[in-house]
């Protein structure tokens, strides 16, 4: 009586296993270079955001708040949301949020 063994043989995991080492290989250097781009896109939604709290502010008071510190203690924005994943400190002034460069 015959056994039907399927299976991959030694041969055919070293193909597969090669041709996984060449795409980690060719993906991971193009990686490394987003995280700037990534960080960058990032924080540029975060002013979005906050921007977006600010005219909530002005909607509910009639008036824009004096600064991000009033926003945060009205809880419209939280302390973390104050700047980027990458340091950089959001600013306010005159009703719009911006990035501190």
């Amino acid at each position: 009586m015959f056994k039907n063994e399927r299976g991959f043989t030694l041969i055919e995991m070293l193909i597969v296993l090669m041709i996984i080492s060449v795409l980690i290989i060719l993906i991971v250097p193009n990686l490394s270079g987003k995280s700037e781009e990534v960080n960058e896109k990032g924080c540029e939604a975060l002013v979005a955001v906050v921007q977006a709290q600010v005219d909530t502010f002005y909607l509910d008071y009639d008036r824009y708040p004096e600064d991000l510190m009033e926003l945060q203690n009205k809880e419209y924005i939280t302390d973390n949301q104050r700047s980027c994943s990458d340091q950089q400190k959001l600013q306010y002034k005159n009703g719009r949020v911006y990035i501190d460069e």
